[in-house]
């Protein structure tokens, strides 16, 4: 039988402590981090970037199938996304959780070990946080800082007609990584004797479980001194965020559906349901890729980079945003993705 420690019997603060104590600070803009009031932070004449996540049990996530290390990681992932997806670099994180007593001090640490493995693998210090007991299960909050050079931010407003669109990574797969767990779950439930039957789907399974960052993207349009025009990263599906783009840069646009990257894995997984592949990369959500526009001029440098496609293109307000199917019929892009607080 493992150890467990009530979270009662260390109090709050000596909790924060507990979970705090390893904490290395990797920036210099991080002045005074854990352990006072507050943090303080300097940015050196570059722009603050800051956003906050609300991450909460049976909404956002399921423990039946979710991993508290692989919690904690994607806790501090799907804020540093929002960060990249203004052009930003993270810095800090401060992270908040709110747990009820059917947690043990040794579940939490579990749970901070994939945050402190987030916060190492992209240079973010986690300078301050709250934790709370809540009656209703885990509850998480995450606020990430980052640095821009001033006025090198990009907003989901700026396209223009002719810009190309486009996305990094691949998606769908993340739905579909869903779809399994959620599956195995129903299958448990009934018979808890039944072992998770998951094989061969690692690929769309992981992509749920621990996505990655931009950063690479980021890093590359700095080398290549591309600035996008409009961006914004892909949380609740591409179709409901190219809306988005289109609605705040007053455009329409044309995607084709036989641009949109869909890893192999995806596509075996997707007849495995019987369901289109396009189908999820349009509605999934969860990708945590990066949808942006860029200039024509910019395009050659684009080539150089093969985690970034090419999807579509920039067109006037009036002609509305469009999918060219690949039996070259055109439908008008509808919003069929994730909605936090649509009816469910």
């Amino acid at each position: 039988m493992e150890n467990r420690t009530e979270i009662s019997s260390l109090g709050e603060f000596r909790l924060i402590e507990h979970l705090t104590k390893n904490i290395e600070l990797q920036n210099a803009s991080s002045i005074v981090g854990v352990g006072d009031d507050a943090a303080v932070i300097d940015h050196f004449g570059k722009q603050t970037v800051i956003t906050t996540d609300l991450l909460i049990e049976g909404v956002h996530f399921d423990l039946i199938y979710t991993p508290l290390k692989h919690l904690g990681y994607k806790s501090v992932i799907v804020n540093l996304s929002d960060l990249y997806a203004m052009n930003a670099s993270p810095t800090q994180i401060t992270m908040s959780v709110g747990i009820s007593n059917r947690f043990s001090v040794e579940a939490l640490d579990e749970f901070y070990e994939g945050v402190y493995a987030a916060c190492e693998k992209y240079g973010v210090d986690l300078v301050g946080g709250d934790t709370a007991s809540s009656q209703k299960g885990f509850i998480i909050s995450v606020t990430a800082i980052g640095e821009v050079t001033p006025d090198k931010y990009v907003k989901r407003s700026g396209a223009k007609k002719g810009d190309l669109l486009c996305v990094s990574g691949d998606l769908g797969a993340a739905y579909l990584g869903l779809l399994f767990l959620e599956r195995e779950k129903k299958i448990f439930l009934e018979n808890p004797a039944i072992q998770p039957d998951l094989e061969g789907e690692s690929y769309v399974v992981g992509r749920l479980l621990k996505p990655e960052a931009g950063k690479n993207i980021i890093e590359f349009f700095e080398k290549q001194s591309i600035r996008p025009t409009s961006m914004m990263d892909i949380s609740d599906g591409l179709s409901s965020e190219i809306l988005h783009i289109c609605k705040e840069s007053e455009v329409g646009c044309v995607l084709y559906e036989e641009k949109i990257p869909v890893a192999e894995e995806t596509r075996k997984a997707a007849f495995k349901f019987e369901i289109d592949p396009t189908a999820c990369a349009l509605n999934g959500g969860e990708d945590y890729e990066l949808l942006f526009t860029i200039d024509q001029s910019d395009y050659e440098k684009l080539v150089l980079n093969e985690e970034i496609s090419v999807v579509g293109y920039v067109t006037d307000a009036a002609e509305g945003a469009r999918i060219i199917t690949k039996g070259n019929n055109t439908f008008p892009i509808t919003a069929q993705g994730w909605d936090a607080l649509k009816k469910k």
